[in-house]
């Protein structure tokens, strides 16, 4: 029996903080994020590149290569995803303290790339994890990934922590009657 944990709720007092304590935390969020580089192929090799000199990543306040899943805020997901390794993307997702984003770096981790058609690729990390950006290549340039980081930072400053934690919304009950199932064979409908 698969149970799904509960979502984190936020305190009464902390969905009232004034406007500028939120600007704040969020401001620290955007540029202190640590980075958790799930490589599985040609992809993280740009990834490394995008993290030495000639890109040099932490200028946006990213962080490279945390220790673990357990201090990283950020997790990039860069390579073919595999049946075989989905459990262990998401064993390292839920791993991850919260707040968590996920970039899907390149067209393998997007979809399947070349791939896809393979019968033990998986069709997208985001059937497995949420991810919060994609970035599009084979393999996608160092400045893509950059901008990839960019679109998230805009993201994480526009953010709510009320809405990000918020319960999921209800499902829609059906409202109207069923349709009436039709008479049983053999039986004289006039």
């Amino acid at each position: 029996m698969d149970v799904k944990p509960t979502p984190p709720t936020l305190g009464v007092l902390s969905r009232l903080a004034p406007e500028p304590m939120k600007v704040i935390l969020n401001w620290g969020r955007r540029y202190s994020l640590w980075v958790f580089n799930f490589g599985l192929a040609c992809c993280a090799i740009e990834f490394i590149a995008a993290s030495m000199s000639r890109h040099d990543f932490i200028r946006l306040g990213v962080i490279p290569f945390a220790p673990g899943p357990r201090q990283a805020d950020l997790m990039v997901v860069s390579g073919t995803v595999t049946d075989k390794m989905a459990p262990a993307v998401k064993r390292l997702y839920e791993q991850m303290p919260e707040p968590k984003y996920v970039i899907s770096f390149g067209a393998c981790s997007n979809c399947g790339g070349p791939y896809w058609d393979s019968y033990s690729v998986t069709k997208g990390v985001d059937q497995i994890i949420p991810v919060d950006v994609y970035v599009p290549g084979c393999p996608p340039r160092p400045e893509a990934l950059l901008q990839g980081i960019l679109t998230l930072q805009d993201r994480i400053a526009a953010e709510s922590t009320a809405d990000r934690y918020a319960a999921p919304a209800p499902v829609a009950a059906l409202t109207s009657d069923p349709v009436a199932p039709p008479p049983p064979p053999g039986k004289d409908s006039r």
